[in-house]
């Protein structure tokens, strides 16, 4: 496989260092702005239900099997939050894509010192709101399947997990690569191919961007991070394959 992972999951915290730039910082607030909202929201809707998941899992098990109580609180915690995370940020996408949109655009013009063809101005983003839907819209049916089989997977104590953090990076990965790749006009296979092209590099993306998406607080700050980041990985190693 093609690529370098601890090089991929640096492009995240390469992204958050450049959120500071004068140039970006105005990019990042309304996205912000949408990320604390929806997390509000689904930390109050969730967390009633995440308590009663946690408690019948939990007194299934035989009093035998007591000692590995605490194992089996990690995975369901991790298992749990890696779901939540990828929900909040899948929610938070779909309402703020068009002003990631045009983050990522004014990143790579950023990094690259070249005019970007993407959205110009918020008045333009909130003008690609219908187009920007569709797009998640498309990324969610390409997800769905795949989730349909790895909540089978669950089933199997452990399995679960490591299911899901493999889903979680390949799905951010797609996710927040397509940001630059769709101001360029690429279409989705194109996103898909390019992420192979790199699976490592996409992979420590992914994974690494996953993982903080879980960290209540962490996954308000993930988001435009992840954006930019996903604008390097494409400028440095995708646009070349």
């Amino acid at each position: 496989m093609r690529g370098n992972f601890v090089r991929g999951a640096g492009y995240l915290v390469r992204g958050a260092e450049m959120l500071s730039h004068p140039a970006l910082r105005k990019f990042v607030i309304i996205p912000l702005a949408i990320n604390i909202l929806i997390f509000a929201a689904l930390l109050g809707i969730g967390f009633a239900y995440i308590n009663a998941l946690v408690d019948s899992l939990l007194s299934r098990i035989p009093e035998w099997l007591g000692f590995i109580e605490w194992i089996l609180w990690l995975l369901i915690l991790l298992t749990v939050g890696l779901i939540y995370g990828y929900c909040f940020t899948a929610v938070t996408l779909l309402i703020a894509s068009p002003f990631n949109a045009l983050l990522a655009e004014k990143a790579e013009e950023l990094i690259t010192g070249e005019q970007v063809s993407g959205p110009e101005g918020l008045g333009v983003a909130l003008l690609m709101v219908p187009k920007s839907l569709l797009r998640e819209l498309k990324k969610l049916l390409y997800y769905l399947p795949i989730a349909l089989v790895v909540l089978l997977l669950s089933l199997i104590p452990g399995v679960g997990a490591i299911a899901w953090l493999l889903l979680g990076a390949w799905m951010m990965s797609i996710q927040f690569v397509d940001y630059p790749m769709d101001n360029h006009h690429l279409d989705f296979s194109r996103v898909k191919q390019a992420i192979r092209s790199r699976r490592l590099s996409s992979l420590g993306f992914g994974g690494f961007v996953a993982l903080c998406t879980s960290v209540p607080l962490l996954n308000f700050f993930v988001v435009p991070a992840a954006v930019v980041g996903a604008t390097l990985l494409w400028c440095e190693e995708l646009s070349q394959t």
